[in-house]
């Protein structure tokens, strides 16, 4: 059976882009190392009519499928198994920025176009696309639209699934669903984009996106701010959204020792504020002139040194330091990956309920763990935090990792649970939260899950052991 599928496959794309052999671990380990599989080949088609014979060449022979983008995920969910039996399907070469609709605000990509590629287009345009994560140089739009990412202007701009209005995927069955159309009204049944976006390629393949585009702000501020605790964070984030509006873009918090893992690893990267238990960046998008929104941004910060809400703050005077604020935000994930193997944790929360969860989380995972160590940091705006745990200062990471990891979840989705928050919020669920998702989504909305994935992949080729 494998010889005759290769033979297949090689028919589809031909033999250079069905890679049986050599160095594969750009496409068969995941970004964390966690994750080291096997493919039967990885297979690089180029347009979506390749995509869909090597799926129909798949269902023939019963051979399961994983769809990849940029392959920077986070939860295992894009890399094969190690049975040797799983067709990796790379969509890196479906790179091409297809059109772009001035009037309509929208921007059509295939599905392996880099997202900053994709920024950079709209840009070019004079437009903008608003999706931004510290992957941007590596992620695609695939993948991002697979596992409807976040990022760090959810607050304004929303979800990877509020930037799309349209998808062409590939079935199953082999079959190409065209449904790019650039509308932002069609009320003419199930709202199939809104079913395949965060999917994680268990039930189709993307292979291109119409995407949504924004007028380029006139302004941008940025700010550092230092808090002394969660519940001055909130209540700053809730004096910015009554006084900035919708022109508030980013908030984003960082915990003391998630700065002091970037100051460790990267102490090129200049912070500007001293350490501080929390520091907040704050960002301010606007239309107006700078002249005429940096008075209402800094009144802000004004009043909330007033009111002790904050105790001291940092203004961006210009791009490069205002790049140089998010560089330092963006480094995060990288300095802890520098510091060793930790337990990762993308969770979302009401905005009402954080302080009280870091509380009395914090605390019990202290009082079980002496000594380890808290990266928390995230999107406060939209009450998504990473809230990360490393190993005591000496221990073995990966020995860490290895024994805690299932009693250290616990504890934490217990407490997410318990406080009305979701265990993904932006990362999907893949390999890694797949158990737990069994044990703690609704009964109900996974027996609609499962029959959903039963009514378009019934032979369970697509990504398979992923999500369900």
């Amino acid at each position: 059976m494998s010889q005759a599928l290769l033979g297949a496959l090689r028919a589809c794309v031909g033999q250079a882009q069905v890679l049986t052999d050599g160095d594969r671990s750009a496409y068969e380990i995941d970004w964390r190392k966690r994750w080291h599989g096997h493919a039967l080949a990885v297979v690089r088609p180029g347009s979506t009519a390749e995509v869909a014979a090597i799926v129909r060449a798949c269902a023939t022979h019963g051979a399961p499928i994983v769809p990849q983008g940029g392959n920077t995920g986070l939860v295992g969910g894009g890399v094969p198994d190690g049975s040797g039996r799983q067709v990796l399907l790379s969509l890196a070469r479906m790179n091409r920025i297809r059109a772009i609709d001035r009037d309509n605000l929208t921007l059509t990509a295939e599905a392996g176009c880099v997202l900053q590629a994709v920024q950079q287009a709209a840009d070019g345009a004079g437009l903008l696309f608003p999706l931004s994560l510290a992957a941007e140089g590596s992620c695609t739009i695939g993948g991002n639209l697979a596992t409807n990412a976040g990022g760090t202007q959810v607050l304004r701009y929303g979800n990877a699934r509020a930037l799309c209005l349209g998808l062409e995927a590939v079935t199953a069955q082999g079959e190409v669903w065209h449904g790019l159309a650039g509308l932002r009204k069609d009320n003419t049944g199930y709202d199939l984009r809104d079913l395949l976006i965060g999917s994680e390629g268990t039930l189709a393949v993307i292979t291109a996106a119409t995407l949504v585009l924004h007028a380029r702000p006139a302004t941008r501020m940025t700010a550092l701010a230092a808090c002394e605790s969660v519940e001055h964070c909130v209540s700053l984030l809730g004096m910015a959204q009554r006084k900035l509006g919708a022109g508030l873009t980013g908030f984003e918090v960082m915990n003391a020792f998630s700065l002091a893992l970037v100051a460790k690893h990267m102490p090129q990267l200049r912070q500007p504020l001293p350490a501080s238990p929390w520091t907040v960046l704050v960002e301010l998008s606007d239309d107006e002139t700078a002249e005429r929104a940096r008075p209402r941004f800094e009144a802000v910060l004004g009043d909330a040194l007033e009111t002790g809400t904050l105790t001291d703050a940092a203004v961006a005077e210009s791009v490069a330091q205002s790049r140089a604020m998010w560089h330092l935000r963006e480094s995060i994930p990288l300095a802890q990956s520098a510091e060793g193997l930790n337990i990762k944790h993308d969770i979302a929360l009401p905005v009402s309920a954080i302080a009280t969860f870091c509380a009395r989380t914090d605390a019990a995972l202290a009082a079980r763990w002496p000594g380890m160590r808290l990266v928390n940091f995230g999107h406060l705006g939209d009450g998504n935090l990473h809230y990360n745990v490393q190993a005591p200062e000496g221990m073995d990471a990966a020995a860490f990792l290895r024994t805690q990891e299932p009693a250290v979840n616990e504890m934490v989705f217990d407490a997410v649970v318990a406080h009305g928050g979701s265990i993904s919020a932006e990362h999907g669920i893949g390999a890694l939260k797949r158990d737990e998702l069994a044990l703690r989504k609704d009964a109900t909305a996974l027996s609609m899950m499962r029959a959903i994935k039963q009514a378009l992949d019934p032979q369970g080729l697509l990504n398979p052991g992923r999500l369900l």
